[in-house]
């Protein structure tokens, strides 16, 4: 038998995020909770871990309830934007575009450049990156799609650029 983990959907999620926020004591918005949820990648650990960091910027520099707007304010502070990524995911694509042209670039010169060991861009920051089709693995090594391109503001690659 064998058994496959799925991520779950947003509005899983944001159900997930109501009953956390009552288990904190934190009252927030439905609004709120369905944007934590998708800023989460699809999984209950972060979206709980958004939820106390956002708890904790509407109890310090607001009333205590989550709104939405008090939620997009802590996740701009966290530095988490509407797709989920923080900044580490930003810096890997962001390295792979800047120093090697969209890539391919091998995992451990990728990790030396980032200060990242391997095992963490492969296990950490990969998987969701690859899951939202931002970057691609190759036999040559990591490269940047154009939708990765998109993301961090850098142009596409023309057809004379791909062949070198």
């Amino acid at each position: 038998m064998t058994f496959r983990l799925e991520h779950y959907e947003p509005d899983e999620l944001a159900l997930i995020v109501r009953r956390s926020a009552r288990i904190l004591g934190v009252e927030i918005s439905e609004d709120a909770s369905t944007e934590i949820a998708g800023r989460a990648r699809g999984t209950p650990r972060i979206a709980n871990r958004i939820l106390r960091r956002v708890r904790d910027v509407a109890e310090v520099r607001h009333q205590g309830k989550i709104t939405v707007e008090i939620a997009r304010e802590a996740l701009e502070l966290m530095e988490v934007d509407g797709d989920g990524l923080e900044r580490s995911d930003r810096a890997l694509l962001r390295a792979i575009v800047e120093k090697f042209d969209g890539g391919p670039v091998g995992l451990s010169t990728l990790a030396v450049t980032l200060g990242e060991e391997p095992d963490t861009i492969e296990d950490v920051y990969e998987p969701y990156l690859l899951q939202l089709g931002f970057i691609q693995r190759t036999p040559r090594g990591r490269i940047v799609t154009k939708l990765g391109r998109a993301h961090v503001g850098a142009p596409a690659q023309t057809d004379h650029e791909r062949l070198f």
